[in-house]
């Protein structure tokens, strides 16, 4: 493979791509300032085939286990939805080169290799934030593969990351298992791969930092008319002046007024608020266990019927254990805790996007009863615990 015809590819495109920066000092919004949510794609690049037979031993041999060409040997063509889902349909070709493993022996003739790959992926910057030019995601997916005069179908796994250098082009790189669906006719394999891609037909929309700029940049616009007004109407006005001052002075005064009587009723509304979920009850866990009890679920359900007549009400759910065990392994029964909460309470009708959750482990413990401290069982179930707060009303 011609290494570096590539990167000068890769180099020139970079060039064309970068982003034209702010002159003068004027606040602009950028490429980095908004992501693209929902796009077509389409992706020509290399496949890489490991078929040794051992499937994750020797992942790196290269110059006995990996079978590539010199030309471009993979293309690709998908849909991809603002929930993070993508829809993709791959073909590769291939050829296992002779003095390869080939399912453990020393392949002795050249034969082709040929697939054609469907996979559902989702974009992990759904879950950890969107960072720009790093995109990675999981899949999984199903084809055909010809390989050492075999045919079989396969389930496939797949695991990687895209990196852009524009709104349009980018780098995909990629790894997928290929589990046959029949072992007796072939071994599993593994399939690498590095593509261009391209993507069009876009849905963007602007990231929260960029939301916090285009509000700045019409503020900021704002108040350049407003100084110029002032400027333009200063000799009209000044008799009148004084009196406006007094009106603004008053109408601040009221303004503030009205927004403590405001406050004021919104407090108590969520001091009432949070009282009746007080009164629901607690949800606690029994000893490394995840699962709800009846009375957890009980209080639950009358959760669920409450969000359901306060329909404006957002909620936290966080999940705590107690410190017996390592700070590892309550981390993990903390988040099993707090998933299954809230997969109960979306159960009875709750929506997701009322709900936040957040696991804390043994962080946040409610008594005395840490690692160097003897508490009776009764103490300790105090700490296995969820807690639910309020986030908006």
């Amino acid at each position: 493979m011609k290494n570096s015809s590539l990167s000068a590819i890769i180099f020139l495109l970079c060039l064309s791509i970068l982003p034209v920066a702010a002159q003068d000092g004027e606040i602009q919004l950028t490429t980095s300032d908004s992501v693209i949510t929902r796009s077509w794609m389409v992706g020509l690049g290399y496949n890489f085939i490991d078929d040794s037979g051992d499937m994750l031993d020797e992942l790196f041999s290269f110059h006995t286990q990996w079978n590539m060409l010199p030309y471009p040997s993979r293309i690709s063509f998908g849909r991809y939805f603002k929930s993070g889902i993508g829809v993709e349909a791959i073909g590769t070709y291939n050829q296992y080169k002779v003095g390869k493993i080939i399912e453990g022996e020393v392949n002795t003739t050249k034969t082709d290799y040929f697939g054609m790959d469907a996979r559902l992926t989702y974009d992990l910057n759904k879950v950890i934030g969107h960072t720009a030019w790093f995109d990675p995601y999981i899949g999984v997916g199903a084809g055909y593969t010809h390989a050492a005069n075999q045919s079989r179908g396969t389930y496939n796994g797949i695991v990687g990351f895209r990196t852009w250098f524009s709104d349009r082009f980018g780098l995909d790189f990629n790894s997928s298992g290929k589990w046959s669906m029949d072992i007796s006719k072939a071994t599993n394999h593994l399939q690498h791969a590095i593509s261009l891609i391209y993507q069009f037909d876009t849905e963007k929309e602007l990231t929260r930092q960029g939301e916090k700029k285009l509000a700045l940049i019409e503020a900021i616009q704002k108040e350049r008319q407003r100084v110029q007004d002032s400027i333009d109407t200063e000799n009209r006005i000044r008799e009148e002046a004084a009196l406006a001052e007094q009106l603004a002075r008053q109408r601040e005064q009221d303004l503030l007024a009205q927004e403590k009587a405001k406050e004021n009723l919104e407090k108590q509304r969520a001091q009432q608020i949070e009282q009746q979920i007080d009164n629901l009850g607690i949800v606690y866990f029994d000893l490394n266990s995840s699962y709800l009890n009846k009375t957890s679920k009980t209080v639950l359900e009358r959760l669920a019927k409450f969000m359901h007549e306060n329909p404006t009400i957002k909620l936290m759910v966080s999940a705590h254990t107690d410190s017996r065990g390592t700070s590892k392994y309550n981390d993990w029964l903390a988040e099993r805790r707090v998933n299954r909460t809230v997969e109960y309470l979306i159960k009875h009708g709750v929506p997701l996007d009322r709900l936040e959750a957040e696991s804390y482990g043994e962080d946040r413990l409610l008594n005395e009863c840490d690692d160097d401290t003897y508490c009776d069982e009764e103490k300790h179930r105090i700490n296995r615990r969820a807690e639910f707060s309020i986030l908006n009303y």
